[in-house]
């Protein structure tokens, strides 16, 4: 035990300032480390699918639906725990619906009825796991007396049925049951998940990303693992052109520009007018959208837009990786190696015949140079990224919120992967003429995205902006873990073998010991229950999401519907709870409104990836460890108090009088 500085012992005693508010405290701290630890939810790789993310993050991977069976599964029948469990994820919608099939008064207030007491035994049953000053917090204010009434148990009330029927019946009475249900409902969500994970890559592909982050930007207990999708919308926030361009480039590609215009306000008009001047009489066949439902001139016009910003963003690539070679990406200079005189490009020492000859704003003699129009259209967007309220919004709860790498709980969560030598080690990374591997990559990394919003020095603030999309496709990246981001290539070429995008050492060790062993011991981390866990990399149809016996969970599998056809799933998603870590398979999620009125949940398979024979207490987990230490001190303030170091503050008030 560290001894206090005296001081420090002090300024504690200003906060228990007698023999009894320390004991009480330290009582207090005691019997919360011998609750059962709080349920984890890891979720990654959302992709903007905001209707499925919500399912999932309303029913808990299926942990709602487990509370609700271990409290009617034996005495309800299906039907109506599935009708509970609806009113659970979806209380308005589900109010709704039956009001519109309820025709009398009457059976309105039975249903009210009947769902309140069950809504109550559920509450009662997953507040027990926490202290009554946790629950209580968790409460929403306008109903926080009235909650706390029904789920505590009442031993001075003689008819506790009739005292709890007499406030139930005065809800309806007033007309309060549909914010009530509302509100038990949202606080059942609550206590049974005590923290969420985002393991990265909320951006990009679906259609309402902005509604996720607004969605945890409420959310009660989080934290985010940036991906390397985040990461591109983090630098196309600060303006950094390059990251710009390929924000823009996957909206279009998906049919999503709606993300840019409605949803952060950016303005496309300059970019619309100079693609249809360009491109005007360019059917721009290689430029498909893919999932797009826009026809006729919309749809035209998203081809060309796709086209513009795509020549856009080679320019700019090729630009940033002649002006940054510390970053030795000659290789994606990709303009500059195209002879113009019969449009074929070298790769790799072969030569191939690009698909697309019409190239308008590109000069042979400065391939990468913009053109007047170019210009001005990358000037407006610069603008109206760097001044766009919402998504700087947006921006700031990844940066409260995020990092490249979290340590929670003996779990090592971080995106994508570990930087390694072929033969598993460190590989060492060379980021602005210094060499960084391990955790001290990581670690300067997210230094440098932080300087990118927050550093009043210029130089430093624009190696801020570049790294960010150093980070979004170096291949020594650990967000991206691929040769190379192969999107000219992928567009430009027929031949699939340029197509390829190799990945890194990383994933060909995961199922060696040492190497895992190594990369949690460089975080700090030893035993046989701690793990890695990350997404980035879909895992496809047949293979195993957890690797390296059980020590390493890779939990994306597919949640993006651009990967389903992949991987044959709607992703995984990893609950962590008193009893061990259950990976969970999801089936592909339809409609909101499907799962209202049919009241179908999102399928899932269960698979424990470790169980324990004991259930884990708060005193296992860093919140534990933080309770250890503050009683170690308030152990010592009161040492301090009894042997006279310290006067408790209340006598010397007494002396004084």
């Amino acid at each position: 035990m560290v001894k206090l500085d005296r001081r420090y012992i002090e300024r504690l005693s200003e906060l228990y300032p007698t023999i009894a508010d320390a004991s009480t405290e330290i009582i207090n701290l005691n019997s919360i480390l011998n609750l059962p630890k709080g349920t984890e939810h890891f979720i990654t790789d959302i992709h903007g699918e905001y209707q499925a993310f919500s399912h999932v993050l309303r029913n808990g991977s299926g942990a709602v639906r487990k509370k609700i069976n271990e409290v009617y599964g034996r005495t309800l029948p299906e039907k109506d725990i599935r009708e509970l469990a609806t009113l659970i994820y979806y209380p308005s919608e589900k109010i709704e619906l039956v009001k519109k099939t309820t025709e009398l008064q009457s059976e309105m207030e039975d249903w009210y009825r009947v769902m309140l007491y069950r809504l109550i035994e559920v509450c009662k049953y997953v507040a027990g796991k926490y202290t009554r000053s946790k629950v209580r917090k968790a409460m929403p204010v306008e109903f926080a007396y009235v909650i706390e009434e029904l789920i505590t148990e009442r031993n001075d009330i003689a008819d506790k049925e009739r005292y709890y029927d007499s406030i139930i019946s005065t809800i309806i009475r007033i007309g309060r049951s549909d914010s009530f249900i509302k509100a038990i409902a949202e606080l059942i969500r609550r206590l049974v998940v005590d923290h969420l994970h985002i393991l990265g890559d909320i951006y990009d592909r679906g259609y309402g990303p902005d509604d996720i982050m607004d969605c945890l930007m409420d959310y009660h207990s989080l934290d985010i693992q940036w991906g390397n999708h985040d990461i591109e919308w983090m630098g196309a926030s600060v303006g950094q052109r390059a990251c710009i361009a390929n924000v823009i480039r996957f909206c279009a590609r998906y049919g999503n520009l709606d993300i840019l215009e409605e949803g952060y306000g950016i303005n496309l008009l300059p970019l619309a007018q100079f693609a249809t001047k360009t491109y005007g009489d360019d059917p721009c066949t290689h430029f498909p959208i893919k999932d797009a439902v826009s026809v006729g001139d919309e749809h035209e016009l998203n081809v060309r837009i796709y086209k513009a910003i795509c020549i856009l963003q080679f320019k700019l690539e090729g630009q940033l990786v002649k002006r940054r070679k510390e970053f030795h990406m000659e290789d994606r200079n990709l303009l500059e190696k195209i002879d113009y005189s019969n449009y074929t490009i070298e790769i790799n020492g072969k030569r191939y015949d690009l698909l697309d000859h019409n190239l308008p704003t590109v000069d042979p003699k400065n391939p990468n140079a913009l053109s007047f129009e170019e210009e001005y259209v990358m000037e407006r967007l610069e603008s109206a990224f760097k001044n766009c309220r919402r998504l700087h919004k947006h921006m700031e709860l990844l940066l409260r919120k995020g990092a490249l790498y979290t340590v929670y709980n003996g779990n090592l969560l971080y995106h994508g992967c570990m930087p390694l030598t072929e033969d598993g080690r460190f590989k060492e990374v060379e980021v602005y003429g210094k060499k960084y591997k391990g955790k001290e990559l990581y670690d300067y990394l997210d230094i440098l995205v932080r300087r990118a919003f927050y550093s009043h020095d210029q130089e430093a603030k624009e190696q801020g902006k570049d790294i960010l999309w150093w980070i979004w496709c170096n291949k020594d990246s650990p967000l991206f873990g691929k040769e190379k981001m192969a999107t000219f290539e992928r567009i430009m070429i027929a031949e699939k073998e340029t197509h390829e995008e190799k990945k890194t050492p990383y994933y060909e060790l995961l199922d060696d010991e040492k190497v895992i062993t190594g990369i949690l011991a460089e975080f700090g981390l030893e035993g046989p229950h701690t793990h890695i866990i990350n997404g980035h990399v879909p895992v496809k149809r047949g293979d195993t999401p957890t690797r390296c016996n059980g020590r390493v969970l890779i939990i994306d599998g597919g949640f993006s519907k651009a990967y389903q056809g992949t991987t044959g799933i709607a992703g995984y998603t990893l609950i962590f709870n008193s009893w061990g870590m259950r990976l969970v398979s999801h089936e592909p999620f339809t409609t909101m409104e499907d799962a209202v009125e049919s009241g179908r949940d999102i399928h899932s398979d269960k698979v424990a990836a470790e169980q324990y024979p004991f259930r884990l207490t708060v005193g296992a987990t860093d919140i534990g460890q933080q309770l250890r230490e503050q009683i170690e001190e308030l152990e010592q303030l009161l040492e301090a108090y009894r042997s006279g170091d310290i006067v408790e503050k209340n006598k010397r008030r007494d002396w004084f009088k």
